[in-house]
């Protein structure tokens, strides 16, 4: 609750300051890119590995209220890993749903396969 808004927590926003906050854990494997233009779009969250690191880069899509579904869907459907060719074969679909109700986090991931 810190690093958000106290006006707005139960948003996109918010989940995208969280998932910044989680980004200092891995500072050292990758670079954090909010709102990268890919595809039909804009990805909420893109983690890209830094040279030295094997790890697979990642599109997060974060949704409030809906499903994890929504969000990897959105992420295929307006194609936001064209903007990531580089890193075909080793890229990762995160799809983060938040329910304001039950204030409940929902993650689902897929390996992209071309």
């Amino acid at each position: 609750m810190d690093h958000t808004s106290i006006l707005q927590y139960n948003d996109e926003n918010a989940l995208s300051c969280v998932i910044s906050l989680a980004y200092y854990n891995a500072v050292d494997e990758y670079t954090l890119i909010r709102e990268l233009p890919a595809g039909k779009g804009y990805a909420d969250v893109v983690f890209l590995p830094r040279r030295s690191s094997d790890k697979p880069a990642m599109i997060v899509e974060l949704k409030c209220g809906k499903s994890t579904k929504a969000a990897l869907d959105q992420i295929k459907e307006r194609r936001y890993a064209e903007a990531l060719e580089e890193y075909k074969g080793n890229l990762l679909l995160v799809g983060i749903n938040y329910e304001k109700e039950s204030k409940k986090h929902q993650c689902e991931i897929e390996k992209l396969v071309w």
